[in-house]
């Protein structure tokens, strides 16, 4: 091989790759979270997950990149290794779909419209098509369709510069010995192993295999070996990417591994012991892509099939050589957060947003335990409040990273807007985490001193406590269903709180010169006013973000402009609110 096909080969397998990426990138944000709201879904059902494993790697073109996604959802506790098990399976058969359109290439008929369906014909067409639609639309959704075809395009291009630089290889005395050793069949796995490896795709190898044939020198009995290995080496990158990962993920890693062996034993042993004792009759036979492609399909659908009724013994087994370890109960909701997704962004703002919802419940609970314990101290109450605050306090931190590491990405339409509404929200909601703390330490330091607050004190509170309360409900009902409609509840009811705020604040200053409170009483009493105040602007600030990104707008917006208090819906809510809560404390 000269310098000049060389040089012709390398820029092949560069165009083959950046083609099969650019394809798998654009189906993936097309298809967005939708992908992960399938898995989801799945049931125990085993025919159903080996269907939906095949068609989510048919759409991104990658098993790898299944089995990675699946890896993410059990150790973000989403899916039972039951569950995993079949996708995993039927990942590997529909991985075998990038093979079968590469076959494309052996059309020969004069027929135009199978001529047509030649890559020669339509890879340039799917090109410039693509590029046009890419530089004028203005809409994602539509540029990735067109970056499907682009890839598609590519993709054939580098697979024909892969085949004229190989044909002149047919005359290579070296390129036939080289072959011809790799008739052993351990040195032929050894090879397809080490090509998948090097490439991080089986489907890419399996490509390059299939460029290979039109040499002529890629017997089935060169081939044969070379696809098997290429199978087992696509368990390397899944490998890799279970490092850190809970037990269950190492497990489904440790299955595929088996299943790929496994499949590599019986199927090596079968062929062998076919051909020693009948003997095949293409066994020497060059063999064509539709050949190659057609194996590694038959491949992976019998080891399927054969390790589908074993799927109980297979989990077994991986357990045992992954064993259990107890795992905290923080690790275990941040495990949702999985740098596996972040390739993804999608499917990784969905997991963000699983846990800003794990976030709510937890603050909702806080503001409950911690008003309750405002009129009877409770311990056990106190020692709940400390465990969630711990989770809102790792959870920001870790969150914030995560985003920072997806808004990396290079974001764009609504998954640059999420991510810009999660950055700014979850630090209210952690806020609001803390006033809840600051009430429990007032109700603890009341308890050690002795202080009580009076009764007309009381009667205020379970007001304020009351309307706070409907302000973060409201909040975070708003934020869990996405409904704009309920995000305009939240400004009159901030407001009738920080003119409740107002009102109590100058109330309490009477009872001072009164008589009727302590001042330690009256100190206490002021540190809840405020810090109920601080979380009803909290839960503004967090409905404002929201309604922001529903309606698309800018997050620069002044909160006038969200809530407008001369409508007159906002005026006959705040009229409501005023009667509910600030009248009666008057």
């Amino acid at each position: 091989m000269d310098l000049q096909s060389l040089l012709t080969m390398l820029g092949g397998v560069g165009l083959f790759l950046y083609g099969m990426k650019l394809m798998g990138q654009s189906l993936e944000r097309f298809a967005g979270a939708k992908m992960e709201k399938t898995l989801e879904k799945l049931t125990s059902n085993r025919g159903k997950g080996v269907l939906l494993g095949a068609g989510v790697t048919a759409v991104i073109q990658s098993s790898s990149a299944t089995i990675i996604m699946v890896i993410g959802f059990l150790n973000a506790g989403i899916l039972k290794l039951m569950q995993a098990v079949p996708i995993i399976m039927g990942a590997n058969i529909g991985t075998t779909i990038t093979a079968q359109i590469l076959r494309l290439g052996d059309i020969n008929n004069d027929n135009l419209i199978l001529q047509m369906l030649k890559p020669a014909s339509f890879a340039p067409i799917c090109v410039v098509i693509g590029a046009f639609v890419m530089l004028i639309s203005k809409k994602n959704k539509t540029k990735d369709k067109a970056g499907i075809a682009v890839g598609l395009g590519i993709l054939f291009i580098g697979m024909s510069m892969m085949e004229s630089s190989f044909k002149p290889l047919a005359s290579s005395p070296e390129f036939m010995e080289l072959f011809l050793v790799l008739t052993n069949p351990v040195l032929g796995v050894l090879a397809g192993m080490c090509v998948t490896v090097l490439l991080q795709s089986s489907s890419a190898s399996v490509g390059v295999l299939q460029a290979m044939s039109a040499t002529g020198a890629i017997t089935f009995s060169m081939a044969a070996p070379i696809v098997i290995g290429q199978n087992i080496g696509k368990c390397v990158t899944v490998l890799l990417a279970s490092i850190g990962t809970n037990k269950n993920s190492r497990r489904a890693v440790c299955i595929d591994i088996t299943m790929s062996i496994a499949g590599a034993i019986l199927f090596l042993t079968a062929i062998y012991l076919y051909q020693g004792i009948i003997g095949f009759s293409f066994w020497d036979e060059p063999v064509n892509r539709g050949r190659i492609a057609d194996f590694h399909t038959l491949f992976n659908l019998v080891t399927c099939i054969v390790m589908l009724p074993c799927i109980n013994i297979l989990i077994t087994f991986a357990k045992k050589v992954v064993k259990d370890k107890n795992v905290s109960k923080i690790d275990e909701e941040l495990a949702l957060l999985d740098p596996i997704f972040i390739q993804n962004p999608s499917v990784a703002l969905e997991q963000c947003k699983k846990v800003m919802v794990s976030m709510t419940d937890a603050v909702m609970e806080n503001y409950k335990l911690c008003t309750a314990c405002l009129y009877q101290h409770d311990p056990l109450s106190a020692e709940k409040i400390r465990e969630n605050e711990s989770f809102l306090d790792k959870t920001e931190s870790v969150l914030g990273e995560y985003l920072v590491k997806i808004t990396e990405q290079h974001l764009v339409g609504e998954d640059n807007r999420l991510a810009t509404e999660f950055m700014h929200t979850v630090g209210d909601f952690e806020r609001i985490g803390d006033h809840c703390m600051n009430l429990l330490e007032v109700s603890e330091y009341n308890m050690e001193q002795e202080i009580g607050f009076s009764k007309d004190a009381l009667f205020e509170l379970n007001f304020l406590s009351r309307a706070v309360g409907e302000a973060l409900d409201t909040t975070v009902t708003a934020y869990q269903q996405e409904k704009e409609s309920v995000c305009h509840k939240i400004g009159p009811l901030e407001d009738v709180v920080d003119d409740m705020v107002d009102t109590l604040k100058s109330k309490r200053i009477i009872r001072l010169q009164t008589g009727a409170c302590t001042t330690e009483g009256g100190i206490s009493y002021i540190e809840v006013l405020t810090n109920m105040e601080r979380i009803s602007d909290h839960c503004i600030n967090i409905s404002m973000h929201l309604h922001q990104r529903i309606i698309r707008e800018s997050l620069d917006t002044h909160k006038s402009e969200v809530f407008d208090r001369e409508a007159d819906e906002y005026k006959a809510m705040k009229v409501y609110y005023e009667k509910q809560y600030l009248d009666p404390v008057k």
